[in-house]
């Protein structure tokens, strides 16, 4: 008796020591920064400020969470992401946003008097994963002159094609985020020169 208890907790000690040891990966949306020279871009002649980004709550967890077959879901514990999700997405778009637009997000600054500020809030109803088949966002946005208070709200649907990895996952995201960020951009320069364009085509 006293030898088998002596078994059990041997191997409870292994089962520890295995999960202690099992590697965990973590993620990032935020692209990196490019170290190539600029071309010589004029300043946007407005700023924006990104407000904090609205997330599922199923996706609202530090792990990855993929799809498996029609309803099921799996959080994978070994693959996590390195920040709070809606803070990954958020920082994503506001470099996109910035690159595409040539524009400083002044979210938590000052803004530069005369320059008209666009506030932009996004809210993501759909961050789905499925490894080997899509990376797939649905958001809402709003984006808003804050002088005129004109403001325009649209929904995008966007799927990208994905590898089996989870690194292949990630960058399918990547993709979704930046294609999100191109259809703000898009808008922008009409909305802080004053008139409110058409939603882009999702």
């Amino acid at each position: 008796m006293i030898r088998m208890r002596y078994l059990l907790a041997a191997c409870g000690v292994a089962m520890l020591a295995a999960c202690a040891s099992a590697p965990v990966h973590y993620y990032t949306l935020v692209p990196p920064s490019d170290d190539a020279p600029a071309a010589s871009v004029a300043p946007a002649p407005f700023q924006f400020e990104l407000l904090p980004v609205g997330i599922p709550a199923q996706n609202d967890v530090p792990q990855l969470v993929v799809r498996q077959g029609g309803q099921a879901v799996s959080l994978l514990n070994g693959e996590r992401w390195v920040a709070p999700l809606g803070d990954e997405v958020r920082g994503a778009l506001s470099v996109d946003l910035a690159q595409r637009t040539h524009a400083q997000d002044i979210s938590g600054g000052v803004a530069a008097n005369g320059k008209p500020v666009l506030r932009i809030k996004v809210d993501l109803r759909r961050f789905d994963s499925s490894p080997g088949n899509y990376a797939q966002i649905d958001a809402t946005w709003t984006v808003r002159e804050l002088r005129s208070q004109a403001a325009l709200t649209c929904t995008s649907h966007i799927s990208e094609s994905v590898g089996q990895g989870y690194g292949d996952l990630v960058a399918g995201h990547q993709r979704a985020l930046l294609t999100l960020a191109g259809q703000i951009a898009s808008v922008a320069p009409a909305m802080a020169a004053g008139s409110v364009p058409a939603c882009p085509a999702s």
